[in-house]
């Protein structure tokens, strides 16, 4: 039974997300992530049982994990195992808070369409015609073709810093200017364009940050705001928040991020000021209903947040499987969207059919946690019978 968990391609999906993500996610970080995807994990007898989510997590050394499944377009059930804390032995709830890490592109992607829709900004202006606080640096690459929300959205904008490492508690946090500039107490290089926007593609949180800024310059608010406003209120994501940090009413609704060696991050969890790129602190349960309503909206059964011609359009790819946040694929003929996440302590996938109403988001709080995800996904696509599982 062990060997349909070891490191081999379990499913087409993950063939899929192998080739998207190693082209265009090179970190260490998320690279070991992909690999976990592939079930490149322990190389022991395997789960006690591998039809049960507690056995896998209990295989693979994760304190907790939430899975919400969606069927028929509709929550169909969460399930929920192990603690948020292995240092306060909490259980993990439905409502148990995790960090997304890089689901918060999406998340955040569905907030800047929002403005398109509103007609506050546009996908192929200049960015810096939107920026009041900062601007796009001039240089060669930018003088030939334009850094615009299009091409920030779907890694084509020629912006440089892959992702984020995010600050501990103990640490001065710097301003998101700061972060732009890659000036202290900055931890991350300056965001610049390093080739001609347009012409290539390569993954980058810092293009999600130039976003984010340009949201709060034409909002004239917080960016946690936005986000509340435009995507997590109208979905009805009431546990979400893009608050950096927590506020202490939430702190204990929030799980602790756990290394691979079980050991509880200092300070319980990081924090990311890069809020658009791997801020969002959700429950899978959120996630799905997020995932609910663009499904329905490609129907043309809800409008909650964007038309189905927006949602059609940040579904397209644009290049290197990639569409406006979200990763696009297809697996013999079927297609899918989704994301995935790795930030310091956590590690996170969502997955969903275009069409078929079914998809499922995994969510658990350890860097352990991507090879529990890949078990989790192959589990519940051959248990609903999706295509290809």
């Amino acid at each position: 039974m062990s060997s349909t968990l070891q490191c081999r391609p379990t499913h087409n999906l993950s063939i899929m997300v192998l080739k998207l993500m190693k082209r265009l996610i090179a970190s260490v970080t998320v690279v070991a992530f992909v690999a976990g995807l592939l079930g490149c994990g322990d190389d022991g007898a395997g789960p006690a049982d591998p039809t049960d989510i507690g056995s896998l997590m209990e295989f693979y050394a994760v304190p907790g994990v939430s899975v919400a499944v969606i069927r028929d377009f509709q929550l169909d059930y969460v399930e929920v195992h192990g603690v948020a804390s292995r240092i306060t032995l909490e259980p993990a709830t439905r409502n148990t808070l995790f960090q997304a890490a890089s689901i918060s592109k999406p998340v955040s992607a569905v907030a800047a369409m929002r403005l398109v829709q509103e007609g506050k900004i546009d996908l192929d202006t200049d960015i810096n015609a939107y920026l009041t606080s900062w601007q796009v640096p001039e240089n060669e690459f930018v003088s030939v073709e334009k850094v615009t929300l299009r091409r920030l959205l779907s890694h084509t904008a020629g912006t440089t810093v892959h992702g984020f490492r995010g600050y501990r508690y103990t640490e001065p946090r710097p301003t998101l200017i700061q972060i732009l500039n890659g000036t202290p107490p900055a931890n991350s290089s300056p965001i610049v364009v390093d080739f001609i926007p347009g012409t290539d593609a390569r993954y980058s949180g810092g293009g999600y940050i130039v976003m984010q800024q340009a949201l709060m310059d034409i909002e004239g608010t917080t960016f946690p705001e936005i986000m509340w406003e435009t995507v997590l209120q109208p979905v009805g994501m009431e546990n979400s928040t893009f608050e950096q940090p927590l506020p202490e009413s939430r702190l204990a609704s929030a799980s602790a991020g756990h290394y691979s060696n079980g050991q509880v991050v200092p300070g319980d969890h990081h924090i990311y000021p890069e809020m658009a790129a791997a801020g969002l602190w959700t429950t899978a349960e959120d996630l799905a209903r997020f995932l609910i309503e663009l499904q329905s909206s490609l129907q043309g059964e809800s409008n909650q947040v964007l038309s189905r011609e927006l949602v059609e359009l940040m579904l397209t790819e644009v290049r290197g499987g990639f569409g406006l946040g979200f990763a696009v694929w297809s697996d013999r003929g079927e297609g899918y969207f989704g994301h995935g996440g790795a930030n310091e302590g956590y590690r996170c996938f969502m997955v969903a059919h275009r069409s078929g109403g079914f998809g499922v988001v995994v969510m658990t709080n350890s860097d352990a946690g991507a090879d529990l995800a890949d078990a989790v996904v192959e589990l519940i696509g051959a248990r609903e019978g999706w295509p290809g599982y």
